[in-house]
């Protein structure tokens, strides 16, 4: 038998239970973070990812306000669309192939809004936003780690 877990609305999860710590204590602070610009070449980036060993990362203008995300995906579609294309190798910018329709959290998440949030998404990393500034990221794996820093008897059983 499949386990699905029910998934409640910020209402339901606020009454009565206890109140869970923000993500901001779980979540990579922002000048951890590897960002881009939209103005980088994609070559640029694929040597970031690779140098890096990570698999995306989020895109700022020079306000450092989130403007979208780029993948190791996007640019993995970019190398399939040029040589299905037969198109002589040029030089895409970022602009031109990240997500600007960004999922997004708060700092004013907290930790069950978050779990709610992934389980919800296919998504394993979102940023988190102050007035459209990046302020971190929070990932799968930071909210398991704050799970496990949770008090068992505070999930509410």
């Amino acid at each position: 038998m499949n386990f699905k877990p029910e998934i409640k609305s910020k209402e339901q999860l606020e009454g009565g239970l206890p109140k869970y710590e923000s993500i901001v204590k779980y979540m990579v602070q922002q000048h951890s973070l590897i960002t881009l610009k939209p103005d980088q070449s994609i070559n640029e980036v694929i040597n970031i990812f690779i140098e890096k060993r990570i698999s995306g990362a989020p895109v700022l203008d020079e306000n450092k306000k989130l403007v979208g995300i780029i993948s190791e995906k996007d640019c993995l579609r970019i190398i399939v669309d040029q040589a299905y294309h037969n198109q002589p190798h040029s030089e895409p910018k970022v602009a031109d192939y990240m997500t600007r329709n960004v999922k997004t959290m708060s700092p004013d998440n907290n930790v069950v809004e978050a779990a709610t949030e992934f389980l919800n998404s296919p998504i394993r990393r979102m940023p988190v936003v102050e007035n459209g500034v990046l302020i971190g990221q929070v990932s799968r794996i930071d909210i398991l780690r704050a799970a496990k820093s949770i008090s068992p008897t505070t999930w509410g059983g």
